[in-house]
Order: C-alpha cells, then structure tokens, then sequence
C-alpha cells in the first residue's frame, strides 16, 4: 500500500503551478465560481464545456472525468445533488465516488476543491474528516500473497483548497482525523483478507508486537495456553483443542488518560480459520472462513487509529485468537468445558465456536474495572437474514452504551441496529447437563448468541458487536474494515 499524505490550503495556486489532477463539486443549480472556476480557466474551460453540453451534471455521486491543459492536466467534476440537502449520506456518497474516483486515476498527486462545500463547520470539518477516510481506504491494495500484483492506485499526496469554509488549522486536523481512521480500517482490512495459512494466532500476536513498538503509548501482552489454562479458560482452550496452532490471548493496552481513569475494553473474535470443528461446515463457501477474525482485526485497526489520534483515555484490546479444526484431539459436541467463570458450559455445537472464546475473554476483562465493555464479532450468520449487509447488529445490558454507539454508528456512516436480549429468549441455552448449552433451539440464533455472552458480563456496561454481515462482504470483494469508523468515533466521543 502507498503511503498517502493529505494537507490543507487557503486556496489551490493555478497559473505558473501544475496539477495532475483537480476534483471540482458540483451542485445542483450552482454555477460554477470561485476556486473552480480560477481551476476551470486554468484547464482552458473544459468543465463549463462539459456541463454546457450536459456530460458533467450534478447528479449525486457522478463522477465526470475531463483532460484539461499543462497547468491543469485533469479535472474530476463530482455531482453533489443539492447543497442544501448536502448532509451525511450524502457527504459519504460523494466521499466514497472520490476515493474511487482517485484511487482508479494514475495521478499521485490530487487536489480538492472543496471552498463551496458548506457554510457550516461542523458539516465542513465532517465532510473532510470523510474526505480523507475514504479516500485512504480508497487506495487500499491487497498484494501480501500474490506473485505477480497487478498495479494498484499510486496516489501519495492529498491536497484540499478549502477557501473560507474552516481555517486551515480546523481543516488539516479533519484531514488527520479522517487519514488516521482509513489507515486504521486498511490495518483492519489487510489482517482480515489474509489467508488462514498466514494469519495464525501467533501471526496476530507478532502483529500486535509490531503495532506496540511502532506507538509509545500501547503495550502488548500475550497470554499462551501454558497462562491461559492456569488462568481457567477451558471454553477459549477447547476450541483449538483440533488445531496444532496454539491459541492466544492478546492485550493491547493505551494509556492516554490518567493512569486511574477506568479504560474502555474492545474485545475482538480472533477465529482465524474456522471450519466449524466437529460440526464440521459444508465444503461450499468455507474458504470465506478466513475472514472469521473480523473482530479481532478490527481491535487491531481500532487501536493505531486511538494511538494515532492521541485520545486522551485509556483503552484496553484484547483479542481471542484460536483456530477451530477437526482431529482426533477436538472438542466433541455433548462435550461440557469450565469457562473461566467457573460456568460450565454443554457444547452441542462446535461451530458455535465464537461465544466459546469470547465468554473467557469477556471474564478476563473484569480485571482492567472497565468503564464500558464492546466485543466485536462475527458471530452469527443469522444477523445476516436479519440485517443484511448494511447494519451491523447491536446489543446490549446498557442503554446509554448502547445509544452511544447507535450515534457513533449514524455519525460515521458505519451503522449499528439495536437488537433485543432478555430472560425470554435466555431461556433457550438452559440445560439439565452444564450451566448452559452454547447453543439455542433454533431461532433468533443471533440473540441466543448476545444472551449467551450477556450471562459473563454481568458486572460491567457491555455491548456486543455482530459484524458478519458488514465486517466482509465476499471472497472477491474482501474485508470493509468496519466497524473501525463506528468505534473511533464512539471512543472520540468519551
């Protein structure tokens, strides 16, 4: 991946300066002015050409692509719809068209004219905080296990002309913000599309040794299984009781706040490969299981973007990491395993491995006293009938951790849904041979799933993340990188 820069100006120099490439918004009924037109005539009048001749329009998300002059060797009109109704959707719509838009060109070098967007800051400081997200995510280039790589984007430098609109001080920090969450969900993306051959658990354990010396302000901890079982955690350790990859606990701790300030725990399902152990999965679609880390990836990108932004509080990422295979020495279903809780747990279903290693993970936490609690998993394919791959779905024992992150979701654009759990749907995982069963009756399989983790987090504020519709969507198209926006933003706003 390039390495990419973005900077903020008054004004874009046309003139004796040259330019690869200008991006120039385009609204509705707005005639062209300022900045753009100053970059219009600079590329000999192309852009009024083109809208006269109604192939640039300001249709929302149209992106319209013109060969100027020497000064201006490109410019990219992108349709804004109408400015008064420029609000998040929007602003995402226009966003993600851009980041493609530059990621598809050959230039390395942009500018954006963004001096019209709005008259508001904050709607302003927002839509450059997008700006730079997507178009860092835009330039995303898988290439860690191809031979021969076809090329991918080269865009290094990211400029913004924002006129009046913010200072340059306001807008150079959303640029930052917005880099620094792309950057965080790429981490999140490049760990996740890796296959399970490469990225074992002790793969993640040197990564997150790695993420630990690149900041001061995070250190790492890996428990084995040596530490682990000295510690309890037999529903964690049965589920790699298949695999000759050994388990991991990874604890990733920052320390921005005051070393007394209660931290903010993330807890990551860190399945690197699963296939469904015993219970084994049908042959068809199970490559995609590689990307059953989602969560625990996600902890990974969740953690440079905190260290990057310099928040100033503390927060602690633990990851779960196991591989669940078939052998001679796996985890039977009717096999009962003690959680380090001390519950024991019947389990009639290995592939209902996620809640296995999260349950002890989540037990662990209580040590750290957290202030609020998040796991984030790919838990259930049944959030997937219910939410499709838009919303991620959401849990929770709280109500304000819980509209916290619904608004954390809304104000990203990375979207969670409140799902319920309660005693009637509970009832589901009781049996007559352990504490629980670790699996339901049959329905609401996502909620069955949230009550069974909601019965180890009864001592703290706790929120459970189902990300398997929204944390990848194909084998083709890969790993999102969400919910890293969702819970950046949910932490910047502690």
């Amino acid at each position: 991946m390039t390495k990419l820069t973005v900077t903020a100006a008054k004004a874009i120099k046309v003139g004796n300066a040259k330019h690869e490439l200008v991006v120039v918004p385009l609204f509705t009924n707005q005639a062209v002015a300022g900045q753009s037109a100053a970059v219009d005539a600079a590329a000999g009048g192309v852009l009024q050409r083109a809208i006269d001749m109604g192939e640039a329009e300001a249709k929302l998300g149209k992106v319209t692509s013109m060969i100027g002059t020497e000064s201006v060797a490109r410019i990219v009109a992108v349709g804004c719809g109408d400015r008064e109704k420029f609000g998040r959707d929007a602003q995402l719509a226009v966003t993600g068209a851009i980041g493609r838009s530059l990621a598809a060109s050959k230039a390395k070098a942009a500018t954006i004219v963004t001096d019209n967007v709005s008259d508001d800051a904050d709607s302003a400081a927002s839509f450059l905080e997008f700006l730079a997200r997507d178009v860092a995510m835009g330039c995303y280039h898988y290439t860690a296990t191809v031979g021969s790589p076809k090329p991918g984007p080269v865009l290094t430098k990211l400029s913004v002309a924002v006129g009046d609109m913010l200072s340059a001080a306001k807008a150079k920090a959303a640029l930052h913000n917005g880099l620094a969450i792309g950057q965080g969900a790429n981490v999140t993306r490049e760990l996740v599309n890796l296959p399970g051959n490469v990225c074992t658990p002790s793969y993640l354990a040197k990564e997150a040794r790695t993420l630990g010396r690149k900041y001061d302000a995070l250190s790492v901890s890996v428990l084995d299984e040596k530490k682990m079982e000295s510690l309890g955690m037999g529903s964690l350790l049965s589920v790699g009781n298949g695999s000759d990859e050994p388990s991991k606990l990874i604890v990733i701790k920052y320390q921005g706040g005051n070393a007394k300030d209660a931290p903010y725990c993330l807890v990551g399902k860190g399945i690197t490969f699963d296939t469904g152990g015993i219970s084994l999965k049908p042959a068809k679609g199970m490559e995609s299981m590689k990307f059953d880390m989602g969560g625990a990836g996600s902890v990974f990108g969740v953690m440079q973007a905190v260290a990057e932004l310099n928040l100033k509080i503390n927060v602690i990422g633990v990851v779960a990491a196991a591989e669940n295979m078939p052998s001679g020495c796996a985890t039977k279903p009717g096999d009962v395993v003690t959680s380090m809780s001390g519950k024991t747990i019947e389990i009639l279903n290995t592939d209902a491995e996620g809640r296995l290693v999260l349950c002890d993970a989540l037990t662990y936490v209580e040590r750290f006293k957290p202030a609020e609690v998040v796991d984030i998993a790919t838990l259930t394919g049944a959030i997937i009938v219910a939410l499709g791959h838009e919303a991620t779905g959401l849990f929770a024992n709280d109500d304000s951790l819980a509209e916290a992150l619904t608004a954390a979701g809304q104000a990203s654009g990375d979207e969670a849904w409140r799902l319920p759990i309660n005693k009637r749907y509970d009832k589901q995982l009781n049996t007559k041979y352990a504490d629980m069963q670790n699996i339901g009756t049959g329905s609401a399989g996502s909620i069955t799933a949230a009550c069974f983790l909601a019965r180890f987090t009864e001592n703290y504020k706790w929120a459970h993340l189902d990300v398997a519709g929204t944390a990848f969507q194909s084998m083709q198209k890969g790993a999102t990188g969400r919910p890293v926006p969702l819970l950046v933003e949910y932490l910047r706003q502690k």
